[in-house]
This record gives C-alpha cells, structure tokens and sequence, in this order.
C-alpha cells in the first residue's frame, strides 16, 4: 500500500491541476493527434511523457484539429541555445512563421545569438512582427510554463506567470508587412512546434477552444 501511494503522489505531481474547458492535445506516449509536415532528420521523438525535437532535426509537428480561438498552455525545457517556435492558426503548409503566426521559443541569451539578435526574435515575440517585451524564463534545463491566448486578432504571451506579449494584429497596417506575412489574416488553423534542429522539450499541452 506505501508503495501504491507513494507512486499515486508521484502521479499527481506531474500532471496539472484540473483545468476545466481545458483538453490535453499530447498522451504521453506517442503522437496520435499530431502531423508532422516538412519533416527533417528524426523529426520529433517521445520519451518519458515528452515530446522532443530531434537534434539536428524537426520539422512542423501540428495538431491534426484546427483551432481559432484559444488559450494553448504547456510547458517547455530548452538545452544551450537551443531554437523552436510555437506555430498558431497554421496551415499544413508553407512556412508557418509566414503562412500562419510563430511564437518564439528560443535560449535567447545564448552566447552564439549576441549581437545580431533582432527585438521580434527574442523568446515569446510574434515573430518579424511583433517584439515581446518582458523577460521570464528560467535557467537553461529547467522547465518553463507559458500560456498563449488567441482571441480574433488579440494575441498574448503569458510566461511563467508573467506577461511578456500583448499584441492585436488589426494594429498592423504596413501593406508591406501583410504581404510577406498572409497567415496575420488566418482565422483558424492548427497549433503545434516548429523545430530548428535543436532538441527542445515539451509536456502538459493542452488547448480551451474559445470558439
């Protein structure tokens, strides 16, 4: 009996604390649900309840549902360096940061990103369009929680309890900007990484459609 409640206890830390509206979009096995599209190298790998980005490859690994609007948590651990993005209202191809919306997932203080890193590549930022403007994230190897929410053309970054995006899209005017990024317009689409080659962790995901 000592042992069954001592492996109960050890359960129910690792699971979140019921979140109603909220669906978990990950099993913790394998990826039934998900799609991976552009695939490079091994892709995306699960192991010990953890989806990871296969180093030296990745590719788009997107729910098989679409979702308009949303609020998407999850928790994230990013080795030295390491690069990926959460992609939002994409389509199953092109590239998302272009043909939907990325958010950056990125160890943005790494020495090899000093002096050339641009505002809107910073973690959380929209990326090449809007910048975040707050910094929250944890020592490299520990685990990060983050809450993005997508309400019509609202989009805002939540990490580790703090804010750090609060963007509304209709601001954006520049027929430049909207031509090099038609995914600002999309109204729904589906959620999921973007992995750059770097083995980039993620567990507890999990999605409340709002529409």
């Amino acid at each position: 009996m000592r042992t069954f409640l001592l492996s109960l206890t050890v359960a129910l830390a690792l699971c979140p604390a019921a979140e109603p509206g909220f669906t978990s979009l990950f099993n913790g096995k394998d990826l039934t649900g998900w799609t991976l599209v552009s695939k490079k190298g091994g892709g995306y790998l699960v192991k010990d309840g953890v989806i990871q980005c296969s180093e030296n490859g990745g590719g788009n690994l997107l729910t098989e549902a679409e979702y308009s609007d949303f609020v998407l948590r999850f928790e994230f651990k990013l080795p030295p360096g390491g690069n990926n993005g959460i992609g939002i209202r994409a389509p199953l191809s092109g590239d998302v940061a272009y043909s939907g919306m990325e958010i950056q997932v990125l160890d943005q203080d790494n020495e090899k990103y000093k002096g050339w890193l641009e505002p809107w590549q910073r973690h959380g930022s929209l990326y090449n369009v809007f910048p975040a403007t707050g910094e929250n994230l944890k020592p490299v190897g520990e685990w990060n929680q983050e809450e993005i929410t997508a309400i019509g053309p609202k989009i805002k970054v939540v990490l580790n309890g703090k804010t750090i995006l609060d963007a509304d899209i209709s601001t954006v005017k520049d027929p430049e900007v909207l031509k090099k990024h038609p995914g600002l317009q999309r109204k729904t689409g589906h959620v999921g990484f973007l992995g750059h080659n770097d083995p980039v962790q993620f567990r507890n995901i999990r999605i409340k459609p709002l529409s």
